[in-house]
This record gives C-alpha cells, structure tokens and sequence, in this order.
C-alpha cells in the first residue's frame, strides 16, 4: 500500500518523523469512518500502541510504516463500526456524528490543555459535513471503509482490498454503492454562500420568535434530530414538518430566555451555536437545498462538544 500523506520535515529521527508524519491522516480517516472524534483518538492510539508493541527488528522489514499505520487503523475501525450499531442501541435518544468548529476556533476539553495540536485537526471538506457523514451512517461498515478509503483519500481497491479483508472487485462494489447514496444528497447541494444566508435568516427568525419566517425556511418535510445522549435534554425522536420544528424552536427560547446564537462554521458549513450563560450548549448543523432548510442536526451532548468549550 502506497503512502498518501506527505511526512514533516526537520525530524533528527527520520524513522519517528516517518511515524510521527501520519498522526494528521490517521486522525482524518477515523473521524470520517466514525464520526467521532475522541474515537479517532482512541484508534490512532490503540495503532500506535501496535507500531510500538513491535521490536525494532519486526518495524524494520516494513517497507512503508505509513502504509501499514493505516492498515492497522482501518482494521480497527472496520471492527468499532461493526460493533456500533449495538452500542447505538444502546444509546438515549438519536446519535449524530460529532460536529467539529472551524481550525481557528478548535478549542481542546481536556484539562490542562489550551488549543489542540495542529496535527489533531480534522480538515474540513465537502467530505466532513454533517449532511455527508449522516449518509455515511446509513452504509454497512464495508461499504463505509470502501468508499472513504478510495473516493476521499483515493487508495486503490487493491490497497482497500487488503484492509476490508475482500477482493479489490468486492471492494469495487461496495464504493460504488455508497457512492451512490453521496451523489444522491450532493446534487441537492446549495452553495456554501447561499446556505450562510439561509441560516444568518433562520437565526433571525429564531431570536425574533416569529414563527412565520421559520415556516417559510424550513422545508415543509423538513426533520430535525437532536442529541443529547441522556447527558443533556433533547427530543428523543426526530421532530418532522417545519411547522413542528418552528413551534419546538420557539418553545426552546421561552424555557431559556437568555440563549445567545452564534454564527459559526460547523464542519465547513453555515451552523448556528447556542450559549447559555456563556457556556456552548448546542451546535446545529444544516442540509440546505434550493432556499429552504430540509434537515437541521442539533448536537447538546456535553462530551461531543469539547472542541467548542474550554469547561
């Protein structure tokens, strides 16, 4: 398997910055395999731990350590997504991937650390919207691992071929289905400044709590899903109509009068965030097609928000 990232340069240790060159890719592909951040974390992690359970003569006779580094890491998110559909179960209420601020307001959770190291940053494409990484939820892990692996960082089905465990024709098939599903919600794309205004009119509406503009934005089959994953209120089915979603809006503002919204760019697109007393308390996500808002992602779980808040 060929190497798709490039490695740093300035590193005493050419072999640590071979390594150490793939933390940014491997943070990439597992937050768009699993839609979570801290878990991309764990699976750089638990694959670096691997490369260094090694002795020095086992890492030696690999050829390309990028290579395998990513072999290893699409291993273990072909395992966690095979299991995540139990986990999610499990789960109180709707799961939404982890939605993640622009790079210049990428703000670390942890205690005792400030901004997260540049090489922790997930770049933000038409690959990480919330609307594409939604589709991606709806593949089976196969088909998941197949399409990110070849359409978005273009490895061969060869090379995919021996990270799913399939033949490169299998593997052929399963990103052509997926692809399928992807080109399905990007022909309904809005350009990036349309959906700003879009939303900067819907954030309006919603502080004015007119419920009249925010019917006439959002799409009449409209749904808005939330997730609060038991920590932190939220619907616990998908609201549907955008009438019902105006209504639930506006009653949202009258059980918290002080809420702020925020523009913000939320996985590189238009996004609204909400603070209460100073604190994020939701980050919203939009699918805009034409002029209306068909789908609207409202995140309030506390610990898929650590990126937006230093508490």
């Amino acid at each position: 398997m060929s190497r798709r990232s490039e490695p740093e340069s300035g590193r005493s240790d050419p072999n640590l910055g071979a390594i150490m060159s793939e933390r940014r890719q491997l943070i990439n592909l597992a937050y768009r395999l699993l839609g979570s951040l801290a878990d991309a974390e764990d699976v750089v992690q638990e694959t670096y731990a691997r490369w260094y359970g090694m002795s020095r003569q086992q890492q030696e006779v690999i050829e390309s350590p990028g290579a395998w580094l990513t072999k290893v890491a699409g291993r273990i998110c072909l395992d966690l997504l095979g299991s995540a559909r139990a986990r999610r179960e499990r789960y109180v209420g709707e799961w939404i991937p982890e939605p993640l601020p622009d790079r210049t307001e990428w703000i670390s959770g942890r205690p005792g650390a400030a901004i997260v190291d540049p090489a922790d940053r997930v770049t933000l494409d038409e690959s990480v919207s919330m609307a594409f990484l939604v589709v991606l939820e709806s593949m089976t892990p196969a088909e998941r691992v197949a399409f990110v692996l070849h359409d978005v960082f273009r490895y061969s089905f060869a090379e995919v071929a021996e990270i799913v465990g399939r033949t490169p024709a299998a593997c052929r098939q399963l990103a052509s289905s997926a692809r399928r599903r992807i080109h399905a919600v990007q022909a309904l794309a809005t350009p990036t400044a349309q959906q700003a205004s879009i939303v900067r009119a819907f954030k309006q509406a919603w502080e004015a709590n007119d419920i009249d503009a925010l019917i006439g934005l959002l799409d009449p089959d409209a749904t808005a899903v939330g997730d609060g994953g038991g920590l932190a209120s939220a619907e616990l089915r998908p609201v549907e109509g955008g009438e019902q979603i105006a209504r639930v809006l506006v009653d949202i503002t009258g059980r918290a009068p002080g809420l702020t919204l925020l523009e913000r760019t939320v996985n590189g697109q238009p996004g609204l965030v909400a603070e209460l007393d100073g604190r994020t308390v939701t980050v919203m996500a939009f699918d805009v097609a034409g002029d209306r808002i068909k789908h609207v992602w409202a995140v309030r779980n506390p610990d898929k928000l650590r990126p937006w808040t230093n508490g």
